[in-house]
């Protein structure tokens, strides 16, 4: 949270890219690996992290379709696409009864 916060408010911190880097790529494998619980966690994880390349790649994709590509709107829209996700796997997903 705190890379997209940097990236969002234009700090010229060293520490900018590489945390918002990783925001970009652990909060929608987050939102990926709470709906994925039945899994083992290799698999969970590995999922996990190829469903939030996916979903970055998709968002580049769709912005530069549009002609609407800009850092700030590419970070929004992924922490939207994640919050959703979360949230869906949260009131969707029952938890599992060991």
């Amino acid at each position: 949270m705190f890379g997209a916060l940097l990236a969002l408010f234009d700090s010229g911190s060293a520490l900018r890219g590489p945390l918002t880097l990783f925001f970009l790529l652990a909060a929608p494998a987050t939102a990926i690996a709470a709906a994925l619980r039945g899994l083992e966690p290799f698999g969970r994880t590995l999922a996990a992290v190829a469903g939030a390349v996916v979903i970055n790649m998709l968002v580049a994709q769709g912005m530069l379709a549009v002609h609407r590509w800009s850092v700030h709107g590419g970070i929004i829209a992924v922490t939207v696409i994640s919050c959703a996700l979360l949230l869906l796997s949260c009131v969707t997903v029952k938890p599992t009864k060991r």
